[in-house]
Order: C-alpha cells, then structure tokens, then sequence
C-alpha cells in the first residue's frame, strides 16, 4: 500500500513539496474520516489559545486568529462553522458547547469586540452572532436555527450622507443563563435577554426582555412571566 506522500504524488505528479503540503491540508480539512477529524484536532490543539479535553472539529470549519480563541472541554463545531476572532477581546467557548452546521462567530472589531459562549450551550444550525463591543450568552441557553444577533445597527438620520459613512449604534449585549431562544430571532443592539427568558420564534428583539419573560413579535413584547401570569 503506498504511503500519503507517494499516493499525493501519484495523483500530482508535477507537484512541488509545498503544493502537496497545501494539498494534503484542503484535503483534511475536508474530509469526513476520522483519520482527518483527528488530525484537525491535533493541527488547532497547537493553534488555539487553549483547547480542552474532548474537542470535536466538522470538514470545512473556518478558523480565523485561533490564537485569541479559548475552547472549554467537550466541545463540537459542526461542519462549515465559522470563527473569526479579529483582536485580543477574542472568542471564549465555555465546557459542553455545540456550533451546529454553518454557524458564524465573527467579534466583528479588533479591539473592542469579544464573544463569550458559557456552558452548556447549544447553538442551532445557521446560527450568525456578532460581538462588536462585546456579546455575552450565559451557561445553559439554547439557541435555534437562523438566529441573528447583531450588536450594531446603522445610523441613517442624514440623507445627504451615504448611509455607510454615518457610522452607528452599538453597545453590550447579553443573553442570561437558561434562555431559550427560538428559531429566526433577531436580537439588535439595544436589547438584552434575562435570565430565564423564551423568545419566540420569528420575533425581532429591540427593547430589554426581563428576567423570566416570555416575548413574541416584531418588535417583541412580553407577553407573560414563565409563572404563567399574563403580562399587564
């Protein structure tokens, strides 16, 4: 049976080394075998800031800056997840995490922007969060598919100015322990999610949601406290 380096080239022959390197890497990096599932934990282990016991990488994973990326124990990304940490602030993924399919991280500014990700969390597939001065998401939340959570939104007021150079609107945003938020959420810069809250499916969140509320719509209201009383 012939070794990788020979059957690389017998499949390349007009290769150089450097292009078979390149080539054996897309190839890992792509695969779905265990033999390349392991060698992509064993390639980010040297990469990423710290890496806890357990992890699991998908084919096709984006890692952009590993070294500002902190990844707890028993940790997934599925296949084709993003993670783009662009400065120090990075990116902390706490214990028992799950990115599904084509989730995107991105801290979106290099110096003010962070994520962190406690434990326990879950995070549906095609899932895009952004963290431009900052996105915090407590332990125990789970998050559904084609959720949008975008700390910044655009200013517009002048007309005669291009929208893209009126700058915006961005601060802090945070998701306490134990919410549930479901499918086709969007979360804008000037909302928060308390401890214990379920957002409903398809809602647009604007305002604060407090703790232990259930809210639904666009704009999303509160419409009663998982005590079961209505909200007044």
């Amino acid at each position: 049976m012939k070794n990788k380096e020979e059957l690389l080239r017998s499949l390349f022959p007009d290769a150089d080394c450097q292009a078979l390197e390149s080539l054996a890497f897309t190839l890992i990096m792509n695969d779905n075998s265990e033999y390349s599932h392991l060698k992509r934990c064993e390639y980010y282990a040297n990469k990423l800031k710290t890496v806890g016991k357990g992890f699991r990488i998908g084919k096709n994973v984006k890692i952009v800056n590993p070294q500002y990326i902190t990844v707890g124990d028993n940790v997934t990304l599925s296949d084709d997840v993003t993670v783009i940490a662009r400065g120090t602030g990075g990116i902390t993924i706490g214990d028992n995490v799950t990115l599904c399919e084509r989730v995107y991280l991105d801290t979106e500014r290099a110096e003010e922007g962070y994520i962190h990700i406690g434990k326990n969390v879950y995070i549906g597939t095609g899932t895009t969060l952004f963290g431009h001065v900052g996105l915090e998401i407590g332990n125990d939340c789970l998050l559904a598919q084609n959720i949008t959570v975008t700390p910044y939104s655009h200013i517009f007021d002048d007309p005669e100015t291009i929208i893209a150079l009126q700058g915006g609107n961005t601060r802090k945003v945070t998701i306490g322990d134990d919410c549930y938020i479901g499918m086709g959420v969007c979360i804008m810069y000037s909302a928060d999610v308390g401890k214990g809250s379920v957002i409903g499916a398809g809602s647009t969140v604007v305002k604060p949601i407090p703790p232990y509320s259930v809210a639904v719509g666009c704009p999303a209201k509160v419409i009663k406290k998982r005590d079961g009383n209505k909200n007044e």
